[in-house]
């Protein structure tokens, strides 16, 4: 299901991007008549139609809330009598949006206020919790300056928006971008497949299946950077002699072509081991 966050801004407001998934307008429409979707977010004048349409299937939840452009008004399609109402009529007196609109991708956004309480809250665990089998994910940006920031503070919802469906693929997530502080958290943004290409890419031979020793080294590169590149510490957490670690070491720096020495290298072969499918 998609939500927009609705709430009137002037020009010179700060503001926020939410990312969230959407479907068409038709599909969205039928989603909702079958059951299969609890609400439809859109401008009040097709909504109208579509409530006319269904023969007292469908209510509107709000109308007549302004989202910040002249004669525009966004609302939302409930099954008649269906307890989700109550609940977006409520978000509704609320939340009255700056923008929102859809992408060409079909990801739906809205630009509200930066110093506005985030979905994070009340109003996302309702809706979430509203169809707990139905994975509701959606993605923050951090807040612009002005207009002219709003391009990429879109990038970073989109992106965290990304994140939100590789960590939580089967359940309703919201990241905020802000929030994405280390290497593993940043890499949930980048696609499955750029992931995937840049490990096998950097690891090679090592990650051939079915090879005890590619499996062997594997561990102990993974071992060593656990270690911080402590010989030591790596033997003693393998139950090794030193040398024998060296040995695997000048190994996989023969495949991976990197030098374990070098702090770059290092992270290189770090990244490539945490981007995992």
């Amino acid at each position: 299901m998609a939500i927009i966050r609705c709430r009137r801004s002037t020009a010179q407001a700060s503001a926020t991007v939410l990312g969230l998934t959407a479907s068409s307008p038709a599909s969205a429409r039928l989603a909702v008549k079958s059951g299969r979707a609890d609400a439809f977010f859109s401008s009040q004048a097709p909504l109208t139609y579509f409530v006319q349409q269904s023969k007292g299937e469908l209510e509107l939840a709000g109308t007549g809330q302004s989202n910040g452009f002249d004669d525009l008004y966004q609302g939302a399609v409930v099954p008649k009598d269906g307890p989700l109402r109550d609940v977006l009529l409520k978000a509704f007196q609320k939340l009255i949006a700056a923008a929102v609109g859809c992408l060409p991708d079909g990801t739906a956004f809205a630009v509200l206020p930066g110093d506005f309480p985030f979905l994070s809250g009340e109003v996302w665990r309702l809706v979430a919790g509203c169809e707990p089998s139905v994975p509701l994910r959606g993605g923050i940006g951090a807040t612009a300056a002005g207009p002219q920031e709003l391009a990429g503070a879109l990038a970073e919802a989109r992106y965290a928006l990304a994140s939100a469906r590789s960590t939580a693929p089967d359940a309703s997530l919201l990241t905020d971008v802000t929030t994405l502080s280390s290497v593993d958290q940043l890499l949930t943004g980048i696609p499955t497949e750029v992931r995937t290409a840049y490990r096998r890419t950097v690891l090679g031979p090592l990650l051939e299946t079915g090879s005890v020793s590619s499996a062997v080294l594997l561990h102990t590169l993974q071992t060593f950077l656990a270690c911080d590149g402590s010989w030591a510490r790596t033997a003693e957490a393998l139950h090794l002699h030193v040398n024998t670690v060296h040995y695997r070491i000048q190994r996989i720096e023969h495949f991976s072509g990197r030098d374990l020495s070098r702090l770059t290298d290092r992270l290189d072969l770090w990244t490539a081991l945490l981007c995992r499918s």
